[in-house]
């Protein structure tokens, strides 16, 4: 008879879950074996808080200052009164009532007529819609009247002013001098205002302007209004 293998005797037969929980068991061993930490132990002084030994604060004493009372108000002024003998007769104010009744004629009012006032407008010269004419411009459209107009200003400044002032006054080199004049609604001249290096040029320069001649004013919408213009006058002083 041949022998029979008892299957239970087999050794062999859980070698793959042998080797496994073996595996699991030495990598669980060696992780902790490399995680382990160690410590020195030594004396470690934390100190001691001592509750009984606080100091006691000293408070200052403040002491609340009062401010003095107000003074007392001053006396009240007696009333003046005026002792009116018996002889003497006081006329009284007698108010009429204007409550009225059923026969009082009530007067109708007639319309009222508000009368415009006119405000004197400034249009810029640059923007007008009618520029001031001077005379001998009287011709051509807007532009050719405006480029008219201040040509014949720049040339009448240059004629009328005294150039040889600044050499007087001791000025010397380039001078430059900023006036600002109104044309209003009758054409004439007005507001004139200069600033130059010197008060003497200021002067000379308003006379200069003063001396313009009457225009024919700036319309805006077919009305006059006021036309500010701006003038800048630059010569060279000879040394």
């Amino acid at each position: 008879m041949e022998p029979k293998k008892n299957t239970k005797a087999n050794v062999g037969r859980n070698s793959s879950l042998f080797f496994a929980i073996g595996l699991a068991l030495m990598l669980f061993l060696t992780n902790y074996a490399i995680n382990y930490k160690t410590y020195d132990k030594s004396d470690i002084d934390i100190g001691q808080l001592n509750l009984d030994e606080e100091l006691d604060e000293e408070i200052p004493i403040t002491e609340q200052i009062l401010a003095p009372p107000p003074p007392p108000p001053p006396p009240a002024a007696p009333e003046v009164i005026e002792i009116v003998e018996d002889e003497v007769e006081i006329e009284e104010t007698v108010i009429e009532s204007t409550e009225v009744d059923q026969e009082t004629e009530i007067v109708e009012v007639e319309e009222v007529e508000v009368e415009a006032i006119e405000e004197d407008i400034d249009v810029p010269f640059s923007v007008i819609e009618n520029v001031p004419i001077f005379p001998g411009c009287e011709k051509g459209n807007n532009n050719t009247k405006r480029a008219c107009m201040s040509k014949k200003i720049s040339q009448f400044v240059n004629k009328k002013f005294n150039t040889e002032l600044a050499g007087d006054l001791g000025l010397s080199g380039r001078q430059r001098i900023n006036v600002i004049f109104k044309i209003d609604k009758t054409g004439t001249v007005t507001g004139i205002r200069a600033r130059a290096p010197h008060p003497g040029l200021e002067k000379e320069a308003k006379r200069v302007i003063g001396l313009l001649p009457k225009m024919k004013p700036g319309k805006q919408r077919g009305k006059p209004v006021n036309v500010p213009y701006s003038l800048p006058i630059i010569f060279q002083v000879q040394d």
